[in-house]
């Protein structure tokens, strides 16, 4: 605390005694081909944090700390950055008229969000930061985003809830995972694309933020572009169709400006078959400028989004039925029915205040969410599996049988899968004719409800110091809960548990019905205070910039179900868990040459455990993990930007450490201590992520230019971390672990393993050309590397070694033998030929736009992402199953789009 006030007290200082004289700049934007004003369009100095906006009429000036020569960067949504050597000597500088051009590559946007549509896949591919990076200027993060992220490629490594996503200043993460959920605006592109991002640690001016960037979306109307917008898309990704309308009215002479916009996407069948896509948008924003100071603005959105899921397979089942297979689905009355199937709605209603002065600027916004996010799943009960993948179907079972390989029997299944591969819906409609249902569909429901309250302020203390400061309280209700979908047939549901016998409600009936809550049942509450505060410094050869944050974050869970296997903490109030958090980062620019110049930033946070990370089951009691503690982050990054006229570029080096982070998962394991299923927890685990980047993009000629990427990373687990295993104690006696429901397993030897965070290198080569006559077409060669699957932890502990039936080790489970049993390998490496073209015309005041592009032009295979199972929890258990080369419980891996296509038609008027 004393550095920081000596800090500030210094800058202070020398904004005083170094003030001088000051020049500015001025100039008018205007667009390229339409010649009107462009408003909003961000002026800023390359190298300093010196910033403008332009006004209604396209004007601007900004104000420059010395003179000599600057790089002034235009920006504006829709159209292409503008860079612009200038020198100033002794006076004042007036640039005139510029003009910008209209960027319809802005579409490929829509890839993006197709992409981020794609994390609906499963949890382990929804921490894809790719839709944090669309607003992005920076060469590498662009390529990151459009081409890197087809293969699901994390930059640096880092997961989404690493980044922050605003919408008028108001924090859109989770506290379920930390992370935004997409689909809350998903269809909006029109509306949602005045967006600043900053970069990683860089100094934002609406939030402390997080490591990997923040993103501001800014609905209001007269940020946007006056008119009416039509699009239409076609594409054979996540949907096969979408038509988009928005309307924006510019600003009244009353000062009333607003925003409609409405969008349809859909598809029978997305790229991997069986998934369904309906997806509905709606959006509103009324904005009234009080007086040039105050001004309000209203924004309500509502984005509905079901479509149908797929699931991870093993190579067995990749190579019998293919990467498109998808065991979810199956025929009912000759329409494709899902079983799983995702269905978000999740509306937003948001009023904000701006008050504006030459000196101050304050942004204050009071947000309401709620709706519901449900998975809906296939329940079984002491009835057959349906999943035609089940290990018990297929021919590896047969093979890697204790008593001897069925050769029979193993090709009887193959053909069973052939002839058979999807979920045959006729059948569990048969098995449910007596009355008690075998089967239920059922919904995992959570039903959220939350308020957020936010204000941020933006202050120039003096010429060269500027503050910006925040404050954030955000209060959840989360309902969460098992719904009956549908009885498939059947008269009624026993909400027995078949495995211990005991009632998931015991206050409650026994017979549940449709649309009957059932098998578990709780709240969980959560509430969020966060402050933050900055300071800018501009001196003439560096800038700086010093952040600090405080928050407060407290959990509670309160169970709605007496639970017979936890009777004693199922029902009611459970322990309200707090953590206190803290943050600084700071950062500095120092410029070594007009066209060349360094900054390092760094930064040291104690983040609370997100919500899923607390309590160990959440559905059956009130338990949390045990000694739990803020999860603690410290990252550096130094970075090296060339502004050459024709060549520009940025070389990056970075280093990360979480520390202390936690994380419990769920799955059935044969463990050396016994079977059941259980919930793991992990705590203790660290993470370290390395590495460098590396953007470079030449402007060959007026229509060509060309650009190279790079990034080469070492992500890896960092401490070896403790495992505990927990389970019910309900049932026989002789049939559980223990009598105390939980076992310490010890550490878990994956310290130096790598994370499957997606490819750890990955390089890009493009080439652009763009025409004078608006069109413009372009390619890039991708190759992406030393991707992972993640680890199993529970077989990296030393119960890996025992034998269940006697308790000791297995003879012949060495240290050599189990560490190659175990050995971790990459999955394949790949090359993507991605290209990407366009043109558009101005017919009497009339836009007309066409975007198309080509993923993964030579259809190659590849794999995404994937993970070990744990089922084989002891050494022999896992060598018997792996004896014959395809063991039945393989790691299962998600498998990359082949050639894809996307084609956009706009008409604006």
């Amino acid at each position: 605390m004393r550095f920081s006030l000596i800090a500030i007290l210094f800058l202070l200082w020398q904004s005083t005694m170094c003030a001088q004289t000051s020049f500015s700049v001025e100039g008018e934007i205007l667009s390229l081909r339409s010649k009107t004003p462009i408003t909003n369009a961000k002026i800023s100095l390359e190298g300093f944090l010196i910033s403008s906006q332009s006004d209604s009429n396209g004007k601007f000036i900004i104000t420059l700390p010395q003179k000599g020569e600057y790089i002034i960067s235009i920006e504006a949504t829709d159209y292409i950055v503008k860079r612009l050597p200038i020198s100033v000597e002794n006076e004042n500088l007036d640039l005139g008229a510029l003009s910008l051009e209209q960027n319809i590559q802005i579409e490929q946007a829509d890839n993006l969000i197709s992409l981020s549509d794609s994390e609906l896949l499963d949890d382990e591919v929804s921490s894809n930061s790719s839709g944090l990076l669309r607003a992005t200027r920076d060469l590498f993060l662009n390529r990151a985003a459009f081409d890197f992220g087809q293969a699901f490629f994390r930059v640096r490594g880092y997961d989404s809830q690493n980044g922050t996503v605003l919408l008028n200043g108001i924090s859109m993460n989770k506290f379920y995972d930390g992370r935004p959920q997409w689909n809350n605006w998903g269809g909006m592109n029109d509306v949602t694309r005045n967006q600043q991002f900053t970069n990683g640690l860089e100094a934002s001016d609406y939030t402390f933020g997080g490591i990997l960037g923040n993103t501001n979306i800014d609905t209001r109307p007269s940020g946007l572009r006056p008119g009416t917008r039509l699009s239409t898309s076609y594409s054979n990704r996540t949907y096969a169709g979408r038509l988009m309308a928005t309307y924006t009215s510019g600003v009244q002479k009353s000062g009333l400006a607003y925003t409609v916009s409405g969008s349809r996407r859909w598809a029978k069948q997305g790229y991997i078959d069986g998934t369904l896509y309906d997806a509905f948008s709606f959006f509103g924003a009324l904005e009234y400028q009080i007086n040039e100071k105050n001004s309000v603005n209203f924004t309500a959105l509502w984005a509905s989004n079901r479509r149908g899921r797929s699931s991870a397979i093993t190579e067995e089942v990749f190579e019998l039925v293919g990467k498109k297979y998808n065991p979810y689905w199956g025929e009912q009355d000759e329409e494709v029915r899902n079983s799983r199937e995702r269905k978000i709605a999740e509306p937003v209603f948001m009023f904000n205040h701006y008050f504006n002065s030459e000196k101050f600027s304050l942004n204050t916004g009071i947000a309401y969410q709620f709706g519901k996010n449900s998975r809906s799943r296939l329940g079984y009960y002491n009835a057959p599996n349906p999943d035609p993948t089940y290990y018990r179907y297929l021919p590896s079972f047969y093979i890697n049988s204790p008593v001897g390989a069925n050769f029979i029997s193993a090709n009887t299944a193959k053909e069973g899968l052939l002839n058979n591969p999807q979920m045959d819906w006729n059948q569990i409609y048969t098995a449910n004719s007596n009355g008690q249902a075998a089967y239920v569909l059922y919904d995992d429901v959570v039903e959220d409800t939350q308020i957020s309250v936010n204000t941020v302020g933006n202050l120039i203390l003096t010429d060269r110091l500027l503050m910006d400061f925040g404050l954030t309280y955000k209060n959840l209700n989360s309902e969460n809960y098992a719904r009956i979908n549908d009885l498939l047939g059947a008269d009624f549901h026993a909400d027995v548990d078949p495995f211990s016998d005991t009632l998931n409600d015991s206050q409650g009936t026994i017979e549940k019905r449709e649309e009957d809550v059932f098998n578990y049942n709780y709240r969980m509450n959560a509430n969020q205070f966060e402050s933050f505060i900055q300071f800018k410094y501009n001196h003439e050869k560096w800038s700086a910039f010093l952040s600090a944050k405080f928050g407060a974050t407290n959990y509670q869970r309160t169970g709605l179900f007496k639970n017979d296997r936890y009777s004693d903490s199922s029902f009611g109030e459970g322990e309200e868990i707090g953590f206190k958090t803290y943050g600084v980062k700071s950062g500095i620019t120092y410029k070594l040459t007009e066209r060349h110049w360094l900054s390092a930033h760094g930064s040291f946070m104690k983040r609370p455990p997100v919500l899923q990370n607390v309590f160990i089951n959440p559905r059956e009691n009130n338990s949390v993990v045990p000694d739990i503690q803020s999860e603690t982050n410290s990252t550096v990054d130094l970075n090296y930007f060339l502004r050459l006229p024709k060549l520009t570029g940025r070389l990056t080096g970075f280093y990360t450490r979480f520390q202390n982070t936690t994380d419990v998962n769920f799955f059935f394991a044969d463990a050396g201590v016994g079977s059941d299923f259980v919930q793991e927890v992990l705590t203790g685990l660290d993470k370290l992520h390395m590495g460098t980047e590396l953007g470079l993009e030449y402007q060959l000629s007026s229509a060509v230019k060309l650009t190279a990427v790079a990034a080469v990373g070492k992500y890896v687990y960092a401490s070896d971390p403790n495992v505990a295993i927990n389970f019910d104690t309900a049932g026989r006696e002789e049939d559980l672990i223990n009598l105390e429901g939980t076992v310490d397993l010890g550490v878990a030897k994956i310290k130096d393993y790598k994370l499957a965070q997606g490819p750890q290198q990955a390089y890009a080569i493009g080439i652009e050309y763009r025409d004078p006559k608006y069109w413009w077409v372009s390619a890039t060669t991708n190759y992406l590397a030393s991707n992972y699957a993640n680890i199993s932890t529970l077989t990296r502990t030393q119960s890996f070694y025992l034998d269940p039936e006697t308790n000791l080790p297995f003879v012949d489970a060495t240290e050599e033998n189990v560490n190659q049993a175990l050995a971790q390998k990459p999955l394949e490496n790949f090359y993507l030929l991605n290209l990407v073209g366009g043109k558009s015309w101005l017919k009497k005041g009339k836009y007309i736009s066409v975007f198309g592009s080509i993923n993964n032009l030579f259809d190659g295979v590849f794999r995404t992402g994937g993970y070990e199972q744990s089922r084989n929890g002891n050494y022999g258990q896992f060598k018997q199953d792996n004896l014959s080369g395809t063991p039945s419980f393989a790691p299962k891996y998600w498998y990359g789009y082949g050639r894809t296509y996307f084609l956009n038609l706009a008409y604006s008027f």
